[in-house]
């Protein structure tokens, strides 16, 4: 690491990302142009790390890129009074997603367990019986419904 920057593999390595993860972000305007050294090399300020491990968690916390930009963009220029686009906005949203994906994943999970339960073994053969805890007649009549729309 050196006084004016770190380069592009220094960097990667100390935040846990590849080159091409820098270059996408550059691209995608998550991280600014670095300054080039004389020799033409990339040289990024060492908080480039922080600000690249917090883009990955919040991808891990199920934030797309694009609303991690937008995050990034309302942290840089906070207005006074405006609540309608920071963190706390944002991840109570995010939350209430995460809490449906739950909700459906439970769904999936149990309805899934119910199958191995009824020792389901053929998928047609099982749409077929009137025992079958897969939702195949609920879903055959939700598309039914929806041709007639």
């Amino acid at each position: 690491m050196s006084g004016s920057g770190l380069r592009s593999g220094q960097l990667a390595d100390a935040a846990g990302v590849n080159l091409q993860t820098l270059r996408y972000y550059e691209r995608r305007g998550l991280l600014t142009a670095p300054l080039r050294s004389p020799g033409g090399h990339r040289l990024y300020p060492a908080d480039t790390v922080t600000l690249l491990r917090v883009i990955k968690t919040a991808q891990r916390l199920g934030f797309t890129l694009d609303e991690v930009a937008d995050l990034l963009d309302a942290g840089r220029h906070r207005h006074r009074g405006r609540s309608d686009t920071g963190l706390q906005v944002r991840a109570r949203e995010k939350l209430v997603e995460v809490e449906q994906k739950l909700a459906n994943l439970t769904v999936i999970r149990d309805t899934l367990r119910a199958a191995i339960s009824a020792g389901c073994d053929d998928l047609v053969a099982c749409a077929g019986s009137s025992c079958c805890p897969l939702p195949f007649a609920e879903l055959a009549e939700r598309n039914d419904r929806a041709d007639t729309c």
